[in-house]
């Protein structure tokens, strides 16, 4: 059989809209790679073989009528399973929503339908995306974590199991996972995507994003989902934005790198390889110019971990009161500090918060993008927890948009990733100097798990 499962998100559109590849065959080719991979990787909460297929050939049918096809005709999609999805299971992966089946999709769902998208199935979250490790296996050393919330997304795109899946990510849910395991991760500025009928953590820190292996392809589906949303009051009135204009060829970026807080938390390993990649940019014709960051970085993580986890208290307090015994422990216990914490530790919280997201919006001001390592060291050996989640951290804080590229492989055999933020609304820059960073370091992994 071909080897379908290959193709990114924009080369499968493109070759089913041409018909040199019908939507069954490309079904098929991803459930080779399902049937091989899954017992083992546990990236897959739920996925309906029978209604997957049937899909497929109803969106092959439609283009031998010669129906208007959309941008992702036939293309499958992962959700990460907090999105709903009508008459589908979603269960946060928690024995709390356990049975629960919506009665209608969250809107970044309709979205993707309505771009002809095929649903893959709904992917393993850690218990309602938050910290107590799922039971997914990292595809590059199982000993390793694959991070989370959105473990099953992540490991479902390395492994060509999906071309894209969505995640979400409300401390560094989106941006780890996709870098422990070698794809691309994006998460745009708050507000520039729906949430609406996905499963809340933080009102006002969770932001919808997504794993693909392209930035062509993040931007794909950025292009699908930026659309406001009347159910969604932070997304109405956002002007539209052609995210895929810039990609064709993109100049070199204006660079800035910040060494503060991510180099003093990085191992010297991952030091040493995000230096060698800023090299190699600057050598290409980026221009590099050093940025410190504002003091204020000191208390932001502190105090995003207060925000999380009040305002998770306060979704789940219904829950939690009636059946506590049935949450994971590092949840349970997130929650009880949120219901325990006074609304002046809160208020003071959101205060220093503020001055942080205005301190980062003037920062990103002073160059197309900013540059970081993506994590402080490659995926860590330790099954226990989902990894380190402060250099994601800052960015969901403040809002920022911001994308991980893959840029290596350590010593381990472990992917390593660079990020790159930018101002708020500016994700079509963003994603212009992402593409230029990706033509140039010419990096693309998979995991030998994933690999005929």
């Amino acid at each position: 059989m071909p080897q379908h499962f290959n193709l990114t998100a924009v080369e499968a559109a493109k070759q089913i809209k041409s018909r040199d590849l019908s939507p069954v065959e490309l079904v098929e080719s991803l459930l080779s790679q399902y049937d091989s991979l899954e017992p083992s990787l546990n990236a897959w909460v739920y996925l309906d073989r029978e209604a997957l297929l049937a899909d497929a050939q109803q969106k092959q049918e439609e283009l031998e009528k010669g129906v208007n096809v959309g941008p992702l005709h036939g293309v499958p999609i992962g959700l990460k399973d907090i999105y709903y999805t009508a008459g589908i299971p979603t269960t946060a992966c928690s024995k709390v929503y356990e049975g629960f089946v919506p009665e209608y999709d969250a809107t970044t769902v309709t979205l993707l339908k309505n771009a002809g998208a095929i649903m893959m199935g709904k992917t393993v979250t850690t218990e309602f995306a938050c910290m107590d490790p799922s039971p997914t296996k990292n595809p590059w050393n199982p000993a390793h974590t694959p991070g989370g919330s959105s473990s099953g997304s992540a490991v479902a795109v390395a492994t060509r199991m999906c071309p894209a899946a969505l995640g979400s990510q409300t401390v560094g849910s989106v941006l780890r996972p996709a870098s422990y395991n070698g794809v691309v991760g994006f998460k745009p500025t708050f507000g520039r995507v729906s949430r609406y009928g996905v499963i809340p953590v933080s009102w006002s820190l969770d932001h919808v994003g997504w794993m693909a292996r392209s930035v062509e392809d993040a931007a794909l589906l950025m292009q699908v989902m930026a659309v406001a949303d009347p159910n969604e009051p932070i997304t109405v009135g956002l002007p539209a934005d052609d995210f895929m204009a810039g990609l064709a060829s993109p100049s070199a970026p204006r660079i800035g790198l910040i060494r503060r807080f991510f180099y003093d938390n990085s191992d010297e390993e991952t030091r040493k390889h995000t230096d060698g990649i800023v090299d190699q940019l600057s050598r290409a014709g980026a221009t590099i110019e050093e940025i410190p960051l504002p003091d204020s970085i000191d208390t932001a993580m502190e105090d995003q971990r207060t925000i999380m986890a009040v305002e998770g208290a306060a979704f789940h307090q219904p829950m939690y009161e009636r059946q506590s015994q049935d949450y994971q422990p590092k949840l349970r216990e997130m929650l009880r500090q949120g219901l325990a914490t006074d609304g002046q530790t809160y208020s003071r919280a959101l205060e220093r918060r503020q001055q942080f997201t205005a301190e980062m919006q003037a920062l990103a001001g002073k160059a197309d993008v900013l540059l970081t390592p993506s994590t402080p060291t490659p995926a860590l050996p330790d099954i226990t927890n989902t990894g380190n989640t402060m250099f994601q951290g800052p960015w969901t804080s403040c809002g920022l948009p911001v994308i991980t590229i893959p840029s290596g492989l350590a010593a381990s055999g472990l992917p390593f990733g660079v990020q790159l933020a930018s101002a708020p609304f500016s994700e079509p820059k963003l994603l212009a100097a992402a593409r230029w960073c990706e033509n140039v370091l010419g990096v693309e992994l998979s995991p030998p798990m994933s690999r005929s």
